[in-house]
C-alpha cells in the first residue's frame, strides 16, 4: 500500500524538523522548523484519517492547523515586540 511509504517519509521529515528547531541558528529558523513539524502532523492526520476510514481525524486536523497558524503568528509577534523593546532601551529612551 503507497499509505505506508508515505506515513515514513512523513515521520523522517517531522524527525528533520524536529531536530532542525532544537539546532537551528536564529531563532526564526526555529519557529519556522516548529510550524513546519505542525504542518507534518496535519498531514500525518489527514492520511491516517483516510487509511483507517475515519473522517473525525479530518476534524481533528483542521483544530491543529489552526492553532498551529495562531501559535506560531504569537510567537513571532511576542519576539518582535520584544526586539523593538529591546532597541528602545539600546537607544536611551
Amino acid at each position: 500500500m503507497i499509505f505506508y511509504p508515505v506515513l515514513f517519509a512523513l515521520i523522517a521529515t517531522m524527525a528533520l524538523a524536529l531536530a532542525r528547531a532544537l539546532l537551528g541558528p536564529s531563532l526564526y529558523d526555529r519557529v519556522l522548523a516548529v510550524n513546519m513539524f505542525g504542518t507534518k502532523t496535519v498531514l500525518f492526520l489527514a492520511v491516517t484519517a483516510f487509511m483507517l476510514g475515519r473522517p473525525d481525524f479530518l476534524d481533528l486536523a483542521l483544530a491543529y492547523a489552526a492553532i498551529n497558524f495562531i501559535g506560531v503568528l504569537a510567537v513571532l509577534q511576542f519576539f518582535q515586540s520584544r526586539e523593538i523593546r529591546q532597541r528602545y532601551e539600546r537607544q536611551g529612551r
